[in-house]
């Protein structure tokens, strides 16, 4: 067995990745923007902070599943160019940049991120289902009057048909939201499993339940950190008390394989307001665990 560098000394790619190739079948790709936060700025400094915990995966296989997700065809391509202090700009940034990429994991940054890359998998794919895991709906017509803010992605996601909202489920919801946001998320056809819900119930029984709604089709997976009760992530712009625990969390991920996936993100994490690194180590190991769920296919 060849010895391996001490977990300290890692490379500082994404899981230890050298490779920087575009062209890889799996792009890792930071995205550091924060220009449409609603709380506390940071998030922009996430992309580095989860490739830096990432460093806790690389010394064996996954214990579940036994795959190696550095057996894929992958590399970390570093972080996209954005248009400094431009929103709009920075979004269409990024769509171009994602339109390169066969299948991209990317590392936020706000939430924001997530629209361009639904527009440019849209252009590759059709309408996408989608598994959103956050505290919060994000389905605001605006945040606080920025259109495209972090609040608002799935609303552009719904009316531009990005993603089909029958097979679209909403998992750990519970900040506080207007009635009017609500009643027209759910009249769009969503489900949404709120976080008191999940709570009651168990990653076994909400799994089937997930991918009964997803179906066969082209699926994505958006994980807003903040999903996690702060006990869990307190690295975060917008906590949420009475969230998912991070046990949980994985093990819904790990009971979703054998689905079309095209994509994913893990967005949200500000490490200023980190503890010992718990909130990028768990955003880290969402991304390592949906990169499992690619090498078992």
């Amino acid at each position: 067995m060849a010895r391996l560098p001490p977990t300290f000394a890692t490379p500082p790619g994404f899981l230890g990745l050298t490779r920087s190739d575009p062209a890889a079948a799996i792009c890792i790709a930071g995205i550091p923007l924060d220009l449409g936060v609603t709380n506390r700025a940071g998030a922009r400094e996430g992309p580095a902070a989860i490739r830096r915990a990432s460093r806790m995966l690389v010394d064996g296989i996954h214990p579940s599943h036994w795959v190696d997700p550095l057996t894929l065809d992958i590399a970390d391509i570093g972080d996209f160019a954005l248009a400094l202090g431009d929103l709009t700009g920075s979004l269409a940034a990024i769509e171009a940049q994602a339109a390169q990429c066969q299948h991209l994991v990317t590392l936020g940054g706000e939430h924001g991120i997530t629209l361009p890359l639904l527009r440019a998998l849209h252009r590759r794919h059709g309408p996408l289902a989608l598994l959103h895991v956050d505290a919060h709906c994000d389905t605001w017509a605006d945040s606080f009057g920025q259109p495209f803010g972090h609040g608002s992605v799935f609303y552009h996601a719904i009316r531009e048909g990005l993603v089909d909202p029958r097979r679209m489920v909403q998992l750990g919801l519970r900040s506080p939201v207007d009635r009017a946001t609500w009643d027209w998320t759910l009249a769009q056809g969503v489900t949404v499993i709120p976080a008191q819900e999940a709570l009651e119930s168990t990653p076994a029984a909400l799994a089937p339940r997930i991918r009964g709604v997803l179906g066969q089709g082209p699926a994505y997976l958006s994980f807003d950190i903040d999903a996690l009760d702060p006990a869990f992530a307190p690295g975060t712009g917008t906590p949420e008390v009475g969230g998912l625990n991070t046990w949980q969390a994985q093990g819904i991920l790990r009971r979703l394989g054998g689905l079309a996936w095209v994509g994913m993100d893990v967005v949200e994490v500000a490490p200023a307001y980190d503890h010992a690194e718990i909130t990028a180590l768990a955003a880290a190991t969402l991304a390592w665990e949906y990169l499992a769920l690619l090498a078992l296919r």
